[in-house]
């Protein structure tokens, strides 16, 4: 069974066909489903501390073999690649709809000079990598007190 959304109650309506609403919903698709089909590039959150940068990736569904990281120069690109199963048999199941995506994608991100490109640690956790960037000592926030002569 399909739903179809009808809009009533807009103004134009005498200019419409009544068979736009189902033909507008057929070649619209659901904004649900579109935001899923649009969103192949997983949100991250970047924050900063005192000694280190912090990256975290949303990348729900992957496993830690899945990714592939690597640092030219001052560009820090993080990539996975998952094949999706043909087979639409599995575990005993004939599925009618898939509608779980995997997919690759790219995340290319600028270090900054004061990143220190040896010192970069990953995690994957939960459906969230995880990337820790160290600082360079240079770079650092010291504290001192200075003394009042």
């Amino acid at each position: 069974m399909t739903v179809v959304k009808f809009t009533n109650g807009q103004k134009n309506g005498a200019l419409k066909s009544p068979y736009s609403d189902i033909f507008s919903s057929l070649f619209n698709p659901d904004p649900f489903q579109a935001k899923g089909l649009v969103t192949r590039i997983p949100a991250v959150n970047i924050a900063e501390t005192e000694s280190a940068f912090q990256i975290e990736l949303a990348t729900p569904g992957l496993g830690k073999d899945d990714f592939k990281i690597n640092v030219e120069k001052n560009q820090l690109t993080v990539s996975a690649d998952k094949k999706p199963e043909e087979s639409q048999v599995s575990d005993g199941k004939k599925y009618n709809r898939r509608e779980f995506n995997f997919n690759s994608f790219t995340r290319t991100f600028t270090l900054p000079e004061t990143a220190d490109q040896s010192n970069i640690q990953a995690e994957y956790r939960d459906g969230v990598l995880f990337l820790t960037v160290g600082k360079k000592e240079e770079a650092k926030i010291q504290v001192r007190e200075i003394s009042v002569k």
